[in-house]
């Protein structure tokens, strides 16, 4: 009798114990989600109609063969330098604004909350930072360079001001979370033994969260890159706007082959932020 019940306690269950809760859930799911799909009128299957069909062959037969002229090959060649710098550019000015920022907005650097509640000038310093990272983040790059744009004319520095501005919100609320994240009791210590705000930084918070830091600025490195090339169709350089051009003009070819050369761009980036990762690992 004892054998049977532990023969039986032994035998796994049939049936998955938890399969009517991920029946519950996916149905939750599907309601939620199908209204959703009825209010941004998605149709995907109006891709393979016949007409709309007809009109993609077309288009795609158009791209060959890629453009390979040597006069072109020498503009797309300056143009992805160009798009590497913007972003690069664009990045450099995000991190002179957004890590002064993410300092200001993080309570664990407070000399004030160390006692259990910050005093009222520094709580409302760090609540209008936060505000200011929340205003540049909510307003698209590509909104900030219609703006400049319009300011200082067509061309590269409205693609860096943009990026700057967008990624400065971006990159300075994620170090604060970062920061804020981290083991706090060797920065406490160090403030509670009188060093600075930028000491216990230094020495305490930027150590071990270094890694994750600069994890996340590479990966924000790669978006500008993207975010370079889509900048480009309002007028704020690279092969952006390079690709708006050859694409009004119906010049498939050139169109092939500048997304092939931002695909590799891409790639390159990729490799290179992996790379640094694995060695700052």
């Amino acid at each position: 009798m004892n054998g049977a019940v532990v023969q039986a306690a032994r035998t796994p269950p049939q049936r998955d114990p938890a399969w009517l809760a991920r029946v519950f859930w996916i149905s939750a799911a599907v309601v939620l989600v199908w209204p959703l799909a009825v209010a941004s009128e998605f149709k995907p299957w109006v891709l393979f109609t016949p007409e709309n069909l007809k009109v993609t062959g077309n288009f795609l037969a158009s791209f060959l063969p890629p453009a390979h002229s040597p006069d072109f090959l020498k503009m797309l060649a300056v143009e992805a330098w160009r798009t590497v710098a913007i972003a690069t550019a664009g990045m450099t000015l995000a991190l002179l604004l957004a890590v002064p920022m993410a300092l200001a907005s993080v309570s664990l650097l407070s000399v004030s909350a160390l006692s259990g509640r910050m005093a009222r000038l520094p709580f409302w310093l760090r609540q209008t930072v936060r505000g200011l990272m929340i205003l540049l983040r909510s307003v698209p790059e590509l909104i900030w360079a219609l703006i400049f744009v319009r300011v200082v004319g067509l061309g590269p520095t409205a693609g860096v001001l943009a990026i700057a501005l967008t990624y400065a919100g971006m990159l300075g609320k994620v170090y604060a979370e970062i920061i804020e994240s981290g083991e706090p009791h060797a920065t406490h210590s160090l403030l509670r033994n009188g060093a600075g705000r930028l000491q216990a930084f230094f020495y305490a918070a930027l150590p071990q969260n270094a890694g994750e830091l600069t994890s996340y600025t590479v990966y924000r490195w790669e978006c500008a890159i993207r975010s370079s090339v889509v900048l480009g169709f309002v007028g704020a350089g690279g092969l952006g706007q390079q690709l708006n051009t050859s694409m009004k003009m119906f010049a498939g070819g050139e169109v092939l082959s500048i997304l092939l050369v931002f695909i590799a761009l891409v790639a390159l980036a990729d490799r290179a932020s992996s790379s640094l990762r694995k060695a700052l690992a």
